[in-house]
């Protein structure tokens, strides 16, 4: 999987979705920091996903993002989406494969070298580690540390995403420590000193 080092953010969508949100990706993606869109919606209708999918789908599109699915690979399928994201409790991915095809598959591997492992050898196109630091957007069960990542980063070249409370104060050390992509969210979505557009300006 091809990457731009310039493009390093991999943004989550918030939980909730209105109509002011999409005024605010487009802002967002023009800044041309952001190679993943995911997708991330609990407790909605699976008609109401499609149809908010196929909104971001195209404002992706225009801005040369990939857009992926959280959790659901019959979303993913329905949407035509460039691939989706797997937890440990989520589709095998072979069986994602199977009805996805080749497009991309990362997987959650907490901080576990045992479980990236597994995700290498089933062909996954990146892997998923943290929470690096505290996160307001989900509930922090695994701690992933630079260490880990450093020896990570010794075992594979599959592409990196670090996850967990990313922001403008601790981003640059996993980059320095050879992360590829930044899962970001809450520091975008639901920050109460800056607007979107420019809390991702602040990420050089």
């Amino acid at each position: 999987m091809r990457f731009n080092k310039k493009k390093f953010i991999y943004l989550i969508s918030p939980l909730k979705i209105d109509e002011n949100f999409y005024i605010e990706l487009i802002e967002v993606l023009k800044k041309k920091k952001v190679s993943f869109f995911q997708l991330r919606l609990k407790k909605i209708h699976f008609k109401e996903k499609i149809k908010i999918g196929r909104k971001i789908k195209k404002i992706c599109k225009k801005f040369k993002v990939k857009f992926l699915i959280n959790d659901d690979v019959y979303l993913a399928k329905e949407l035509s989406a460039d691939g989706c994201h797997l937890g440990q409790k989520d589709m095998n991915i072979l069986k994602a494969r199977k009805l996805i095809g080749n497009k991309i598959i990362g997987i959650t591997c907490h901080n576990s070298i045992k479980l990236a492992k597994l995700a290498i050898n089933n062909k996954a196109d990146y892997l998923a580690f943290g929470a690096f630091n505290f996160s307001k957007t989900k509930k922090v069960k695994y701690k992933a540390s630079i260490s880990f990542l450093k020896k990570a980063r010794k075992i594979t070249k599959t592409p990196i995403v670090a996850i967990g409370g990313v922001n403008v104060n601790n981003y640059k050390n996993l980059l320095l420590n050879k992360a590829n992509f930044l899962a970001i969210s809450g520091y975008i979505w639901n920050n109460k000193k800056l607007k979107p557009r420019d809390a991702i300006n602040k990420l050089i």
